[in-house]
């Protein structure tokens, strides 16, 4: 268990220190092309709730995303970290404008806005998992903290991974709670892994 921790430390830095040397145009112009590919799938189009990411520290920017989804009447949910511990929810948003600065210096919901449920479903659901890296396999170089993979455990809902082909490897060391997204969509391919 050391060894994964102190192989995903020396990942974290390495992949931390490459996307911030990206070139920002030909960022930005990646970022829509992993983006339209989503957008272009199945997966997406009959969604009914969205669980997406506020982007930091040169995720894929998502916030495109955000208000096509919310335009085209989908339910969107980003997360909202608690003060205490390693708690996540989400909680639905109508806007971008309802989103504040929380405790890690990370755009979400405020505290008073309606909170998602995994038990009680109104339609498909998909949730967006930001990463460092993902590997062939699905699995994720996070950020260490593990919201996610605590929150969606095995949970079945559709879980999507989007990620540069160049953050793409082919096996990144993971444990027994990391948990494989279903489909990883990369600038160039879509590759479902899971349901």
């Amino acid at each position: 268990m050391y060894q994964i921790k102190e192989e995903k430390k020396a990942l974290r830095e390495e992949y931390s220190k490459k996307r911030s040397e990206m070139d920002l145009e030909h960022k930005k112009s990646l970022d829509k092309k992993i983006i339209e590919r989503f957008k272009a799938l199945a997966t997406y189009r009959y969604s009914h709730t969205l669980l997406l990411y506020y982007p930091i520290q040169g995720e894929i920017d998502v916030t495109g995303l955000i208000n096509d989804a919310l335009r085209s009447g989908k339910r969107v949910a980003l997360p909202r970290c608690e003060s205490h511990g390693s708690v996540m929810h989400f909680h639905y948003i109508n806007s971008i404008d309802d989103l504040k600065i929380g405790r890690f210096g990370i755009m979400e919901p405020r505290e008073d806005a309606e909170l998602f449920s995994k038990d009680s479903l109104g339609g498909p659901t998909v949730v967006v998992i930001p990463a460092l890296s993902y590997d062939r396999l699905g699995y994720r170089l996070g950020y260490g903290r593990g919201f996610y993979d605590r929150y969606f455990g095995r949970s079945g809902i559709s879980t999507v991974g989007l990620v540069y082909s160049e953050f793409l490897t082919d096996k990144l060391p993971h444990g027994r709670f990391d948990i494989a997204v279903d489909i990883l969509i990369t600038e160039k391919e879509v590759k479902v892994i899971g349901k």
